[in-house]
């Protein structure tokens, strides 16, 4: 039985696609076919408090649901890694932040992610490919798994429970960019899409969760100016992978964007990662 038979969730909004748009420094309408996750933020440090981010400044746009289908199997064990000695496949790391309504990372978030192994195959008997765990003190979660196979009617995916304390489940899966299959599943959504890069023959995925948890939203973001002998550059057009520093600190460009005052890589993770 495959989990396709419902009908694909409604396209972005025209707001969530304009602001993809403006931090990836594209036409809007490319955009409808491939919106990355935009809310990707560097690890703070203990205590310190995150950034906001550009998918949840005015609290419209949680992560849309997904169907559960028909390989869920509830008390997975709790761990991070859902690899095994001698597991085949392509390693894959998946991490990201879990945040509100008002751009806050939530802590003790359950997240509970399924899915297939190499050959397209759910283990219904055990816990195979299956795992939960919980978002740390700065929302954060991290799981190592495999890029997962395809099986019939299903372009490439990870199944995941997202579920804030005291609140309800969000049930969605998770997509890979650049997948054929993704133009024929009725199911697939552009929202859910990660962001991946190859990483010495794994790959490494992103994506935050943005739950409908009401919070009080903090302050926003102010811009800052370049510190002499950084290499970042307002007007520069930089392409992913390529790398700079500012302040004092090396990073790594996730989207392909022209630069601009306000999106330094301190001030924009959507766009960079500090390494």
């Amino acid at each position: 039985m495959d989990d396709h038979d419902e009908p694909r969730t409604a396209h972005p909004s025209r707001k969530a696609v304009l602001r993809a748009a403006l931090a990836a420094g594209v036409a809007a309408p490319a955009l409808l076919m491939g919106v990355p996750a935009l809310a990707r933020t560097s690890a703070a440090s203990p205590g310190a408090r995150l950034a906001l981010t550009p998918t949840c400044d005015d609290g419209d746009d949680p992560t849309p649901p997904q169907m559960e289908g028909p390989y869920f199997k509830p008390n997975s064990p709790r761990r991070t890694s859902l690899l095994e000695a001698g597991t085949p496949g392509v390693r894959l790391t998946v991490s990201g932040y879990v945040f509100g309504l008002g751009c806050q990372a939530i802590p003790g978030v359950l997240l509970d992610f399924w899915q297939a192994d190499v050959n397209g195959a759910y283990d219904n008997t055990g816990y195979r490919f299956r795992g939960h765990q919980f978002t740390d003190a700065q929302g954060a979660f991290r799981l190592t798994t495999i890029v997962p196979g395809l099986y019939p009617g299903r372009t490439r995916h990870i199944h995941v429970k997202v579920q804030a304390p005291g609140h309800p489940v969000l049930t969605t899966q998770l997509y890979f960019p650049n997948e054929p299959r993704n133009a024929t599943d009725s199911l697939f959504d552009p929202r859910l899409l990660m962001t991946v890069r190859d990483a010495g023959g794994a790959r490494e995925a992103a994506f935050d969760f943005v739950l409908n948890v009401r919070q009080s939203p903090g302050p926003s973001p102010t811009a800052t100016t370049p510190p002499p002998g950084g290499t970042w550059a307002v007007g520069t057009t930089y392409r992913a992978g390529d790398r700079v520093t500012y302040g004092g600190r090396g990073y790594v460009c996730l989207q392909a964007h022209t630069a601009q005052p306000g999106w330094e890589p301190s001030n924009a993770p959507a766009l960079w990662r500090a390494e």
